[in-house]
Order: structure tokens, then sequence, then C-alpha cells
């Protein structure tokens, strides 16, 4: 027994199908970076970032330096070109964007409110969110998301991974965005080193028992200069193969929440400076491959998930 999630017969919850029925028409993010940084970037927790970070998943934005409105400016114009009809996401998306005082935190959102984003997300840590953050975050007036950076569920792997963040702290974070109704999305990484695939299910079923309203799946990719590059090199990580990633991702989706969006299930690489594995940045073959094993296995989403 399944349902179908998607105007293109899914087996599991699309973002593409939620915006369609949430707001009548395509939600399109227009990526900004505000000039944020990370804990474990300035020396308050570490150095250097995560090992896999190559300019904080920003290198779809523009230099920092430009303002806020004029990025968003930017973004719409191409936007708009090929979607006429969409709303508009700025996405606060380069390293950490709780990441500073209260005052300057409400000067770059509304930046991007005033310049005319219809809605809102904001990539954090899950340490670098409190009380004081969500009810401003809530206060802005447009429909607003806290995209939540876990990783894994593992403090060992995200010890590892010079993340600087714990389980716990993940945990606190998620009370705090549900109690105030934030809307949620978690991201997660397969293929971390020494995860095994059963380590990256745990993960997705440790996060669906806490019902975020999105998640994002996200492959590890090699980027050129990264300390995790440094170890491909060595000879000391070993990229997941194509069939297991598929393979990993459809057993994850079993233990999701069906009401939970699945924002993304495979990450976009740049390919400029894409390492490893290559096979990724065939997006489609991925996609194509999960849902010919869901329909193969029968599988949906939420078939395994229990409260």
């Amino acid at each position: 027994m399944g349902f179908s999630y998607s105007d293109d017969n899914k087996r599991y919850h699309t973002l593409y199908y939620h915006n369609r029925h949430t707001y009548g028409r395509r939600v399109v993010k227009a990526v900004i970076d505000a000039g944020f940084t990370c804990p474990n970037i300035d020396g308050t927790k570490s150095h250097g970032g995560c090992i896999f970070c190559s300019g904080g998943s920003g290198y779809f934005t523009a230099e920092p330096s430009v303002p806020i409105a004029e990025q968003l400016k930017r973004e719409k114009e191409r936007i708009l070109k090929k979607y006429p009809d969409a709303l508009i996401n700025a996405y606060f998306q380069a390293h950490t964007n709780t990441y500073a005082d209260i005052g300057t935190l409400e000067k770059r959102y509304r930046e991007a409110v005033d310049a005319g984003a219809d809605c809102i997300s904001i990539a954090t840590r899950t340490d670098c969110i409190d009380r004081e953050k969500i009810g401003l975050i809530k206060s802005l007036g447009v429909p607003a998301t806290v995209e939540l950076g876990l990783q894994s569920i593992y403090d060992r792997t995200t010890h590892n991974m010079n993340c600087c963040h714990s389980s716990s702290s993940f945990l606190s974070a998620m009370f705090l965005l549900r109690k105030s109704g934030v809307r949620t999305c978690v991201h997660i990484i397969n293929g971390l080193p020494e995860e095994t695939p059963e380590m990256m299910i745990k993960t997705a079923e440790a996060v669906g028992k806490q019902r975020p309203d999105g998640i994002k799946i996200h492959l590890l990719h090699v980027i050129r200069d990264t300390f995790l590059h440094n170890m491909y090199e060595r000879g000391d990580y070993t990229p997941m193969t194509k069939a297991d990633y598929i393979e990993t991702v459809v057993r994850q989706l079993e233990y999701l929440p069906p009401d939970t969006v699945i924002e993304r299930i495979t990450g976009d690489g740049d390919k400029r400076t894409l390492a490893a594995p290559m096979w990724s940045a065939d997006k489609i073959s991925v996609l194509g491959g999960i849902d010919k094993l869901m329909a193969e296995l029968d599988i949906y989403q939420g078939d395994k998930y229990t409260p």
C-alpha cells in the first residue's frame, strides 16, 4: 500500500509536490551568501571547517561583498526568466546563517524580505539556534524554513569530520523548532568515512522519529582542495558506489514519515571542482535508479516508519 507523492507518480514525498499543493505553483530558491562564517572555522570550536567543506556549500552564490538585495535581484531575474510565475525563496546557504548577534541577523534577513523574497530558508548548524533567533525568524512575515545540518546521528562520525556538533544539540534544536512551529528541514550525508549503509539508515530512522517537515539526503562529494580530497588522494577514503547509494537511499525512505518532504535526494556537486565519485554528476541517472528500485521492491516512503 502506498501513495503517489508527486505529479510524476513518485513513491516519495517530493518538494515539487509539496510546493504545488501548498502554494499552487513552483517555488525556486535564490541562493544568497550573507557573509557569515562558522564556529568550526573562526576558532570558536575549531579551524578549517568540516573536512568536506569547500566554501560553505556556497559555490552557487555571489560574492558576499555583493549586497543581499542585489544578490536577490540577480537571482530573481535568472529564475523568473525561466519560470515567470515562480515564487522566490531567499536561501541563506553559505556557512552558518544564524551565527551572529540578533541585530545583524535581523538586518540581513529583512534585507532579503524587503527586496521581494516570498519566503526564506536559513541553513545553520544544530548548535547555533536558540529561542531568540527562532523568534526573529518567526517575525519576518514570510514563510520560513530552518535547515539544520546534522549529517549523521553518530557523534564519532561528526567528530572525525570536524563538524564539532553533537546528536544532543540536534535533539535540542529540533525540540525548540517544533515547539515554535517553524518549519524545519534536516540535512544528512551518505558516504561519510567509516560509516556503513546500516549506520546511514539508522541516521535516517533517528531523524524520522523527530518528524521533520523536510529532509535533504546528500551524497558525500570529494571536492578538490579539501581535507577529504587529501584523504581520497592518499587512498584513505573510498566513495560510495552508485548502486550502494541508490539502495541506501531507498532503505532510508522506508523509515521517514510519509508527510516529511524529501527536499533533496542527491546532492549537486560543483562539476568544476568535483573529484569523486564522478557518477554523481549524472543526477538524472541517480534519480531514475531510485525510482526503478523502489518500483521493483514495491517500496514507498514511510513503509517502515513508526512514531
